[in-house]
């Protein structure tokens, strides 16, 4: 990668909806080689996946939580039932397994209250939990889904 397919994520990460036209003006390439270098990014698994990015808000999900689990299994077995029963959920927006004091993070997006009452109940059924706690989001200071690419 060099600096001109950086310029090129870089914009593609603000607006994926740009045309490959309006991204070559901007990196100073013709269409057809920037258009070759984008291919090149999706077949180098740089570019995962191109998605429209929706606000929570405007959809009547309000209520953003985060959900620390601690377990006191780690077989293959549970493990694998918990991912499965997670992954299920879709209210899941991010699974992360984690190290230090917590074994997994949950980002969790639902309506209100009773919505997160009835993900929780779902959640403790499927899988044994040694213990569920949850962090509520009162305000959102920055949300992004751009990754830093200086120093890439």
């Amino acid at each position: 990668m060099d600096q001109t397919d950086i310029k090129i994520l870089d914009l593609l990460q603000k607006d994926a909806s740009a045309s490959v036209a309006e991204i070559a003006e901007q990196v100073n390439l013709s269409v057809t080689p920037c258009w070759r270098r984008i291919q090149k990014l999706k077949e180098d698994g740089v570019i995962a996946r191109t998605s429209v990015l929706l606000d929570p808000a405007a959809l009547g999900l309000n209520l953003t939580v985060f959900v620390a689990i601690k377990t006191s299994q780690h077989s293959a077995r549970w493990t694998r039932t918990l991912i499965d029963a997670v992954t299920a959920l879709p209210n899941v927006v991010e699974f992360h397994r984690m190290a230090g004091d917590l074994d997994y993070l949950l980002k969790v997006v639902v309506k209100d209250m009773a919505a997160y009452d009835r993900f929780y109940r779902r959640l403790i059924e499927a899988v044994d939990l040694l213990d569920v706690s949850a962090s509520f989001s009162m305000e959102v200071i920055k949300s992004t889904t751009e990754l830093p690419l200086d120093g890439v």
